[in-house]
């Protein structure tokens, strides 16, 4: 019969634990990097929030801010849900994806009447979403918006 080499306990173990930390070494950075941050409510100029991680199509639903949130004239991008919500005039809502339709990067500032997108400068109009500035030459997407009492709510 040959011989044949069965590995020893101490070297199968110590071989898994190198292994293991080799792969955690790996596995963590990408694991952080992967991670997502919710909207912390605070914003830039025009008293909007940042935004991101949103993928283009895709709609918020349920309950995502409150009235008061939204300056009037102004709007607000609420990071976590992907969408931004406006209110051009007193009491009328208006809610867009958060997502560029140029280049899909997300838009990062409302200023003035413009919700922006830093990426590439492209423009659009906190009124109704359409393109103010190019590269971009689609309107961001619009959702539903409903107010019950301060809560609103976008799907």
């Amino acid at each position: 019969m040959a011989d044949s080499k069965v590995p020893q306990g101490g070297d199968a173990s110590r071989r898994a634990v190198v292994g293991g930390f080799l792969g955690v070494g790996v596995a963590a950075p990408l694991l952080v990097a992967c991670g997502s941050e919710e909207s912390s409510g605070s914003g830039e100029s025009g008293g909007s929030g940042g935004s991101d991680d949103a993928a283009a199509g895709s709609s918020p639903s349920g309950a995502i801010g409150k009235t008061s949130e939204v300056p009037v004239g102004s709007g607000r991008i609420y990071k976590g849900e992907k969408v931004v919500v406006t209110q051009p005039v007193e009491g009328e809502f208006k809610a867009f994806s958060s997502i560029c339709t140029h280049r899909q990067c997300p838009v990062t500032k409302i200023e003035g009447k413009d919700i922006s997108c830093t990426c590439h400068g492209s423009k659009f109009s906190i009124a109704d979403g359409s393109v103010t500035n190019g590269p971009a030459e689609k309107p961001l997407e619009e959702f539903q918006v409903t107010v019950a009492g301060e809560e609103i709510t976008v799907s």
